[in-house]
């Protein structure tokens, strides 16, 4: 045994001390910050009395209050997970949960008790072993939009998201990347990735002020990347938020999506992080919001730079407000320097030098573009049209959703019953689908509306617009036999669309033929057949005509 450890972490490490059976021996894990005991069915967290610029653990009425912290907001998105905090007490010489004599005993401590969880079920367990799948991308996709939507804010959250506090994080990120220069990044690439985002905040002031007069700077979790996430009991549970400092979790929520998105391009899956992004704009109707995604996806590869730039040094993170929400939970750094093997070290290294890679990447934008997709229900349009945004990097935006956020009801609630289908309803729906793609194209997006743009003037309307922005357009038409289109509609479910097979005689004779100015940007798609193959082989020749316009 460590004979360094507290007296009372000692104690915690025999069996003993709990008043439950433990898996022999409990093992102990350390971060520079914590003591984490695991017994087989729980695990214990104990704050250590340490402070930091970023965090002050030094009382017991401190630890005491942030062990409290943590349960709160780790219960909002894992509740299966966090359970209690209990004191420990000192009594006659003996340490222990339950004193025999509460009276004589003295709290010298707290834990934080939790379930122990098979690591085999994060996220970037199964993301190594090959078993990560695009449903737990859209099942996270939905639990965080959720949690969004019921996240605290009030004006002391707010303060956070204002325009003088992101450029001040912003500024204190960059201080610390530029003492990389030229080891793990280039000159041009920091001066490129600096730039862009002061420039952006800068331009994007209106934006930002939006955002917070629609209350979308939250109490957030401030740390949502694969290893914070898991799967236990077949439900996601995502844990670990960051209670000790406030600045790092009272963000836009669209900065919280970021970590995510970003990471899952850090591994190399831009497809998923695609995925789980539509999936969280669709869930939360804050298509907005990704029109400040690339600043804020850049903020978060260059603080992932910046950690492993620093663990690699093996230097001691400055206390500024730019440090990062990974350093809490990182063994790599405390209060006094550590070694770390020449291998770690080129390993940090080189990690540093992709995340600062991608950071500059986010900068580069391309021009933005449209893609109209047209056909009748159950031709597949949204089928297609998730695959290509993966693909293609694009927003995906349906009509179905739309219309249900117009309405106000919960996108797998049926929209009949109250009659959301009426013209006025459609009329919005498609001006809503216009004004949102020619918004985030203009901020450089592909996007991808789909609906059954059947109609002439629902066509032109979008084609006329973009031309006047110059953004190009194009159309892919899905088609299928009519009798292919009624099994679809008969065996669909889990769907957020209310179509069924009764509708398609109607639609059939209400669609309007493809004028000859659109018959120059349409694409034609089969779906009955093999569409995967049609899409691979459509999907470069439609990139280019899409950038040629």
């Amino acid at each position: 045994m460590d004979a360094a450890l507290p007296l009372f972490i000692q104690r915690m490490l025999q069996p003993d001390f709990y008043p439950h059976p433990v898996q022999v021996p409990v093992q102990l894990l350390q971060t520079h910050i914590s003591y984490i005991l695991l017994t087989g069915d729980f695990a214990y967290k104990v704050k250590k009395a340490t402070q930091f610029g970023f965090l002050d653990f030094s009382t017991l009425e401190r630890r005491a209050y942030f062990c409290q912290e943590e349960l709160r907001l780790n219960h909002r998105l894992s509740p299966d997970l966090y359970l209690a905090v209990l004191p420990i007490y000192q009594s006659h010489g003996n340490y222990c949960l339950n004193p025999p004599s509460p009276a004589d005993a003295e709290i010298i401590d707290y834990a934080l008790q939790m379930r122990q969880f098979d690591q085999e079920g994060l996220l970037s367990h199964l993301f190594q072993a090959g078993k990560l799948t695009p449903a737990h991308l859209q099942r996270l996709g939905r639990v965080v939009a959720q949690f969004h939507a019921s996240a605290a804010t009030n004006s002391e959250i707010q303060a956070y998201g204002t325009y003088e506090a992101i450029c001040s994080v912003d500024e204190e990120n960059y201080a610390i990347s530029k003492a990389f220069i030229p080891q793990l990044q280039t000159a041009a690439q920091f001066e490129q990735t600096r730039t862009f985002t002061q420039h952006f905040w800068q331009t994007h002031q209106d934006e930002l002020r939006q955002r917070l007069c629609q209350g979308k700077i939250r109490e957030c979790h401030g740390d949502l990347h694969l290893n914070n996430v898991c799967l236990y009991q077949d439900r996601v549970q995502i844990f670990d938020c960051i209670e000790f400092c406030p600045e790092f979790r009272n963000i836009d929520v669209i900065y919280d999506v970021a970590f995510m998105v970003m990471d899952l391009d850090a591994q190399g899956r831009p497809d998923l992080a695609n995925l789980f992004l539509n999936t969280y704009l669709e869930t939360s109707g804050d298509y907005e919001g990704a029109v400040l995604l690339p600043a804020y996806l850049s903020m978060r590869a260059t603080i992932r730079g910046n950690v492993h730039s620093l663990t690699g040094q093996d230097l001691a993170m400055p206390v500024g407000k730019a440090a990062p929400m990974e350093l809490g939970r990182s063994k790599s750094f405390g209060q006094q320097a550590t070694t770390i093997a020449p291998s770690q070290q080129a390993d940090h290294w080189q990690q540093a030098k992709e995340y600062f890679r991608l950071a500059y990447q986010y900068t580069q934008r391309s021009q933005g573009q449209i893609v109209l997709m047209s056909g009748l229900s159950g031709s597949g349009k949204s089928t297609v049209a998730r695959h290509l945004a993966t693909q293609m990097n694009a927003i995906h935006i349906r009509s179905d959703a739309l219309r249900k956020h117009l309405a106000g009801i919960p996108l797998y609630q049926s929209g009949t019953q109250i009659n959301i289908y009426t013209p006025t309803m459609t009329q919005q729906t498609y001006e809503r689908l216009a004004d949102l793609g020619l918004l985030l194209a203009q901020a450089g997006w592909t996007v991808i509306l789909d609906a059954k743009y059947d109609q002439q003037a629902e066509r032109t309307a979008i084609i006329e617009k973009a031309a006047s922005a110059h953004l190009p357009v194009q159309i892919l038409y899905c088609t299928a036999p009519l009798a292919v289109l009624r099994s679809r509609l008969d065996h669909r479910s889990q769907d957020i669309s209310d179509a069924t097979a009764a509708l398609l005689t109607h639609q059939e004779q209400a669609f309007q033929a493809f004028t000859p100015t659109e018959q120059q940007k349409l694409t034609h798609l089969n779906t009955n057949q093999d569409w995967q193959t049609q899409v691979a082989s459509f999907l470069k020749p439609l990139a280019k005509k899409i950038m040629s316009g």
